[in-house]
């Protein structure tokens, strides 16, 4: 049976060149990087070159970069970091309606101990409202927290004219700060925080054909945060905990490996994605494209098809060998209908009733012909098994 990957945007496999960059740190040059010793030394230098790496790719300075365990904990660690360090300034924090569950969680947790939280609308393509923006700008404003592209829709924001409003409002140099979770745009779009605006950049290794459990969080040597792991002084203090330098050299070979095939592989990529949505929606009836049709990832296609039920979808789908989801990892096994879609407008039942395929790098034509062989049959069976259809 053939196996077609589509599921990109939740995780990749391990590029060859990074493992290969990775498999001395797992066997030989194995010393604590907090050591004093030759392999501690060893160690350290390969932690500080990657972090000058990570940095340059950036345009940002080696001490402005935190490595941590994922995605999510850089985006907590931004979150929790800066309402923990200018809570006294202020207790009131902008967030979109489509931000990861990482962002929006925190947010929660932030809006049950007293911080009020303004959640901002999108429209019917996933754009955040600005006009909302500059209204819910205040005095007591200290984070504004807005996803660079979104990991459902591949909606992408207009970060850098949000960056303007912000800077535009604010009152003294740092706050509000402005936090972008950049996780799905590593590889597809520009990192450079200066031309960007942002003063903290979310990334994770898992969407870069990097290794798992291993993030990064850029933050402006103008702010402080508290830390969220305490204990030892590594990552300056921000992330206590021993090292470990396989993760965080696979993490900077991947991401210098992204920069370097973006331009080629969006390119590629976006050809290949309009090709199929252009079919699917020809032989498919009633089927809809979610989110933004042209400022959306080269990668991304998240299609709504009424009476074609997400999980069923994706369990037929897979019988074929074809691996999709219908939203987010983090949230594969939650039965409520996406919150992003949702934010759309979208029917409660449509919602349901979507499937996400994200494309990469070993995505080909061939590949997507097949989908497009099957799919309409797997969609037919499965209105025909509606009872609402």
């Amino acid at each position: 049976m053939k196996q077609i990957y589509l599921d990109y945007a939740a995780t990749t496999y391990i590029d060859p060149q990074v493992l290969q960059k990775m498999k001395p740190y797992l066997t030989t040059a194995y010393g604590n990087a907090s050591s004093l010793y030759s392999l501690g030394r060893q160690a350290k230098a390969a932690i500080e070159n990657s972090r000058q790496n990570v940095a340059k790719i950036l345009g940002a300075s080696a001490d402005e970069i935190i490595f941590t365990g994922s995605g999510t904990e850089s985006a907590n660690l931004a979150v929790f970091g800066i309402a923990g360090k200018y809570k006294n300034k202020g207790n009131h924090i902008i967030v979109s309606k489509i931000e990861h569950k990482a962002v929006l969680e925190s947010a929660k947790k932030l809006e049950k101990q007293g911080f009020k939280i303004t959640y901002l609308n999108v429209d019917s393509d996933g754009i955040v409202k600005l006009n909302e923006l500059k209204k819910a700008l205040n005095k007591k404003t200290i984070l504004v927290s807005i996803m660079y592209a979104n990991n459902e829709i591949g909606t992408i924001q207009p970060i850098k004219t949000i960056s303007q409003i912000i800077k535009k409002f604010r009152k003294d140099i740092f706050l509000p700060a402005f936090h972008t979770d950049a996780c799905q745009a590593a590889g597809a779009l520009p990192l450079k925080v200066n031309e960007l605006g942002v003063d903290l950049l979310t990334l994770n290794g898992s969407k870069i054909y990097g290794p798992k459990g291993m993030g990064c969080l850029y933050v402006n040597k103008n702010y402080e945060i508290e830390p969220l792991i305490v204990g030892g002084n590594q990552e300056m203090g921000l992330r206590a905990g021993t090292e470990n330098p396989a993760l965080i050299v696979g993490f900077s070979e991947a991401l210098k490996l992204a920069e370097k095939l973006r331009k080629n592989e969006s390119q590629r990529l976006a050809k290949l994605r309009d090709y199929f949505i252009k079919n699917v929606l020809k032989i498919i009836p009633q089927s809809r494209l979610n989110g933004h049709p042209q400022k959306r990832l080269p990668n991304n296609i998240n299609l709504s098809l009424p009476g074609a039920e997400g999980e069923s979808l994706i369990l037929r789908l897979d019988q074929y060998g074809i691996s999709a989801s219908t939203g987010s990892a983090c949230t594969s096994t939650d039965l409520t209908p996406s919150h992003v879609l949702m934010a759309l407008g979208l029917k409660e039942t449509l919602a349901h009733d979507s499937l996400r395929l994200t494309l990469g790098r070993k995505t080909t034509k061939k590949d997507l012909d097949y989908v497009l062989k099957i799919l309409p049959k797997v969609v037919a069976d499965l209105r025909k098994m509606a009872a609402d259809f």
